[in-house]
């Protein structure tokens, strides 16, 4: 058995942009119509972190994000960017998949992470397990699993398609 392949920072950053770029490529045409261009006025103008235009805004930006990210982490061990760069989210020791409370916990590891200035998230380009802060308080490790058909059969291959 060959050692694990961590996930490195661009990688998973790369990883995260795809995540926003899907996120807003659905939700931006379901507040324009929900909101007009009011939304987007208001948008480019004012929009930050904490402020809200209403409860659809609210919904649609903060809370479905984030009860899809934990449903993915949960399902798949990986959110759809990850997927797409071959990462999953495993438990450190066993290299399972991590239990609810690991996914929890990661996730609220992300505050710690993002304070100073995101250096948690950037510890992942030094870690030698290329772990951020949310990885370590929560256990887990994220890794690189490209799909690998060489080992297969031609047969095995099929069966797999049909």
């Amino acid at each position: 058995m060959q050692p694990p392949q961590y996930t490195g920072f661009w990688r998973r950053f790369a990883a995260v942009c795809l995540d926003s770029v899907l996120v807003v490529i659905l939700m931006a045409p379901v507040l324009y119509l929900i909101y007009d261009h009011d939304y987007l006025h208001w948008y480019i103008s004012k929009g930050e972190l904490f402020n809200v235009f209403g409860v659809w805004d609210l919904i649609l930006t903060r809370a479905l994000p984030v009860l899809a990210l934990l449903a993915f982490w949960h399902m798949l061990g990986a959110t759809p960017g990850k997927v797409l760069m071959h990462c999953r989210i495993v438990d450190s020791k066993s290299l399972q998949p991590p239990s609810k409370m690991q996914i929890i916990t990661r996730f609220l590891g992300y505050f710690a992470s993002s304070l100073p200035m995101y250096l948690g998230f950037f510890w992942i380009a030094w870690d030698k397990r290329k772990q951020g802060f949310h990885d370590k308080l929560a256990r887990t490790l994220v890794l690189y699993a490209p799909d690998d058909y060489s080992q297969q059969s031609l047969d095995e291959l099929i069966k797999q398609v049909s």
